[in-house]
């Protein structure tokens, strides 16, 4: 039977009235997160909708997928351990079909259930003739359902290998899908075993979280998988993927590693499978506890989904990012690989080893691994400064939890949309931040103890913060929970505002703090504990903990320059008066990379905020002309790039782009157009990023350039050097014509990996001939293309100049391409179509048409993109007539 689609029927009085007590809930489940600190891990007291009064012990489940069909069938057996006298079975399931029901153990034979279904709660019920006192039993059950396109349980791909077409079935069970195919618990604290077997053609590999058992020969050339049993891990850890499969292996500490690929690419799993092997072994070690599975899959996949997903014992990736092609692929595939391999590997310790009990603390499992995974790449690639992009890349994380609708690392989650929503910014962005501020304070040694005591103690369970808190406050001495809740139960961060004078040959320094907000001011008076190094440039720095409105502290001399926070570790904005912040700016070229990045994005947000005038930043940013580092130059041309956008189809743009003219051609001619012995990697990526800013702002020449090397690849592709691949492919898709179009548009169709199909495509979305878009527009809807891919089009359209194209198309299409979003895309969809926009009207007409077509649960993610429209708008109203006397 094919499986019902999610509607988007029109909002009755009634679904408002649930919009409402929703956001009743969620502003109470708010105020108790901050009114309250949390209690350690109960599996009683565990939110969630399932009743605790039975677990799962362990799960034997078989599948028998049908590809031709695009359905399964599956049983299973649960053994099941009651723990309080009940009348009643409840477990999830949903878009599955039960076929039969028996339940069985000592003193009550076999029992035939009848199964209820409840859709919009996505549970499946037996109701019990007598009531099932406390033991073990076993839940017998047969079903069937679909195999979906999108990545939600199982799904299938199609690909190619040569020329020849193939299909493939993977899973994907985060947050709550597991549920699509099997019958199970499916909320986090219902920690079980699985046991699987499944029948597949005779052609196919298969993987699973544990090692193959057995393989065996059946009939109409099949045959039939035996895995053995995972240990007690949450369902969505489950996996399964199977096709025409090749793997590469090695050990390490005894585990035995593995990358599996499609056919042909074994070359390009090289690098991943080295980096696992130094990973596995840095996290043994860092951890205290060694990884406790006998293998690990790192399975590279054609499609299906973007990123990784971090399933215990088989990480599946979008093979886009883990595998690099020893000879084509750019550095920053080798970079993406290894940071993404870090992070999941990572989550087999944070997330799989110890769980979160609750979607609510989901930071505990992905802002770790983000954390962990910066960490670990530094240690094994200090040349590539990660370090320093990860403070870049925080600005963006920053802008989001500057506005009211931002919302608490930990924040409540009560239904499965929600649970998906939580994968976003502030989770793993704002959650790595607040783990590099927490060990810089607690220092590294501490903070680790802590992180080890706190891994052996809940190893093979739940928790909750408040149990790494016990451990890290035990382990540093220091008042970790006090200091922690601010930061994780309360929205947004603070603006430290500096004064500073001398007196007697001392230095006076008075901090305040208040929230710092882009949108409009903050109604509540927030305040935070915040750790922070007060020093003096080229000095030592000492940590104080500023916990009220105000403080003062004292210098014993006033030589040198002041500067709060050197290394960049907190998570706040820093203002200084005047006279420290020309101090500063006027040594800025000599200060340290950290200090020097973030004395330049806290002064453009201040500008942002209306709190500093265009012109300081521009002055400061003329300071950093010859900057060597490329986060740093990353920061200032996505700023810049962003008064670029505020000032399209006004006249302020041409003095806009001959700034950024001036700025970046004079470094990208010191640089030169080709690669050059000897140079550092953070060259070779710098010189794309000032060609493709230049191009981006209509340089000609850098255009001309970008043309004539995408004409000589088509003759050559060897022609153009991986440094620069990415740079050609977009000044081709932005600049080029029809035919350059088509050049591209076959690319698509031949391409073998999804490093090359995804360049290509995401090269013709950028076009800017509304024809052209047009027919990128129509590629969102091909069935030829995977889900991963088809989903990106339409708001990648939109990002380049084509907003109203891209909302028409969007609107006109929407069962179509809502059929396409994976758990945490649903949500999601339209308010990116609209999201990079400052035109308010656009934001009013999002709003409404997600209100009028979507639950209740969608409401806060376009809320969230509307707020920042008209945030941009403001500051769009704002900036432009700063921009005269600033770039004069």
């Amino acid at each position: 039977m094919r499986r019902p689609r999610r509607r988007h029927e029109k909002r009755t009085d009634m679904t408002l009235l649930k919009a409402r007590r929703l956001a009743a809930a969620i502003a109470l489940a708010c105020s108790a997160f901050a009114a309250n600190a949390e209690a350690p891990y109960a599996f009683a007291t565990t939110p969630g909708k399932l009743p605790k009064d039975i677990v799962p012990v362990q799960y034997a489940a078989h599948l028998i997928p049908d590809l031709a069909a695009n359905t399964f069938l599956g049983s299973q057996t649960v053994e099941i351990e009651v723990l309080n006298t009940t009348s009643r079975i409840m477990l999830n399931a949903v878009d599955i079909e039960i076929d039969a029901a028996s339940l069985s153990g000592k003193n009550i034979g076999a029992i035939k259930l009848a199964p209820v279904i409840d859709k919009d709660q996505e549970t499946l019920s037996f109701a019990l003739a007598q009531p099932l006192a406390p033991g073990r039993y076993n839940l017998a059950l047969k079903f069937h359902g679909l195999i979906n396109r999108e990545a939600r349980g199982m799904f299938h791909m199609k690909y190619k290998a040569g020329s020849a077409a193939r299909t493939m079935i993977a899973t994907n069970m985060e947050p709550s899908d597991t549920r699509r195919l099997l019958p199970t618990w499916d909320e986090p604290a219902f920690r079980a075993a699985f046991k699987l077997t499944v029948d597949l053609p005779s052609n196919f590999k298969a993987y699973s979280n544990t090692p193959l058992e057995r393989q065996e020969k059946l009939d109409g050339g099949l045959q039939r998988f035996h895995f053995g049993v995972t240990p007690k891990m949450p369902s969505y850890l489950f996996v399964l993927v199977a096709g025409q499969l090749e793997r590469v292996s090695a050990k390490q500490d005894g585990v035995d590693i593995g990358v599996v690929t499609t056919e042909g690419k074994l070359p390009s799993a090289a690098y991943a499978l080295a980096a696992t092997k130094d990973l596995l072994r840095y996290y043994n070690n860092y951890f205290g506890v060694p990884y406790p599975l006998p293998k690990l899959d790192q399975i590279a996949i054609p499609g299906g989904f973007n990123g990784a997903m971090e399933n215990w014992g088989g990480i599946v990736y979008n093979e886009s990012t883990l595998l690099v092609d020893p000879q084509k692929s750019p550095d920053s595939v080798r970079q993406t690989s290894f940071s993404i391999n870090a992070h999941e590997v990572a989550h087999q310790w944070f997330g799989n080893l110890v769980t979160m009990g609750w979607w609510d603390n989901l930071w505990l499992n992905e802002g770790f691994a983000s954390w962990m995974a910066t960490k670990s790449t530094d240690h094994f690639h200090p040349e590539w400064r990660v370090q320093l992009a990860a403070l870049a890349d925080r600005e963006s994380v920053m802008n989001l939890d500057a506005r009211k609708t931002t919302h608490p690392i930990q924040t409540p989650v009560l239904t499965e949309a929600q649970a998906a929503d939580a994968f976003d910014a502030i989770t793993y962005g704002k959650g790595q931040a607040f783990l590099r501020m927490l060990e810089a304070y607690l220092g590294e040694d501490p903070f680790r103890k802590g992180i080890r005591a706190y891994m052996a103690k809940h190893q093979y369970g739940n928790t909750t913060t408040a149990d790494l808190w016990a451990a890290l406050e035990k382990a540093s001495g220091k008042p970790v929970e006090k200091l922690a809740s601010d930061w994780t139960t309360q929205p947004g961060f603070p603006l430290l505002k500096v004064e500073q004078s001398c007196v007697d040959g001392k230095r006076i320094v008075t901090l305040s703090q208040e929230q710092f907000r882009l949108d409009e001011p903050a109604v509540e008076k927030r305040l935070w504990n915040v750790p922070v190094q007060v020093g003096t440039v080229g000095g030592k720095a000492s940590y104080a903990l500023f916990a009220g409105a105000s403080t003062t502290i004292t210098q014993p001399s006033c030589e040198g320059a002041l500067v709060l926070d050197p290394a960049s570790v907190g998570y706040f904005r820093v203002q200084y008066d005047q006279a420290g912040f020309d101090a500063l700016a006027g040594q800025a070229a000599k200060l340290p990379d950290t200090t020097r990045l973030k004395l330049l994005g806290d002064t453009w947000s201040l500008v942002q905020a209306d709190r500093l005038q265009l012109a300081s930043y521009v002055k400061l940013v003329s300071a950093y002309a010859d900057e060597p580092r490329l986060a740093v130059w990353n920061a200032m041309l996505d700023n810049l790039a962003t008064l670029d956008i505020l000032a399209e189809g006004e006249p302020e743009r041409a003095l806009v782009r001959r700034y950024i003219t001036g700025l970046a051609a004079p470094k990208f001619a010191r640089l030169g157009w080709d690669d050059k012995a000897g140079e550092s990697t953070e060259e070779r990526q710098l010189r794309a990023l000032l060609a493709g800013a230049l191009a981006r702002i209509g340089d000609p020449a850098v255009i001309a350039e970008g043309r004539a090397r995408f004409a000589r690849f088509l003759k050559d592709p060897a022609s153009v050097p991986p440094s620069m691949i990415d740079f050609v492919m977009r000044a081709a898709g932005r600049h080029g014509d029809g035919a350059t179009y088509d050049a591209l548009a076959s690319r698509v169709a031949q391409a073998q990996t999804d490093e090359e199909r995804n360049r290509y495509a995401r090269s013709m979305t950028l076009a800017r001939d509304p024809v052209l878009a047009r027919r990128t527009l129509a590629m969102a809807l091909s069935p030829e293309l995977p889900a991963q891919l088809t989903s990106t089009l339409v708001p990648a359209v939109a990002r380049a100049e084509h907003v109203e194209l891209a909302w028409a198309f969007a609107t006109a299409n929407r069962a179509a391409l809502m059929k396409d979003q994976e758990s945490v895309g649903q949500n999601r969809f339209f308010p990116s179509v609209v999201s990079s926009s400052s035109n308010p009207a656009h934001a009013d007409m999002m709003e409404a048409y997600v209100k009028q077509n979507f639950g209740p649960d969608a409401q806060v993610e376009a809320q969230r993109v509307a707020n920042g429209i008209r945030t941009r708008a403001a500051q769009k109203a704002r900036l432009l007539p700063q921009v005269r006397a600033a770039l004069k």
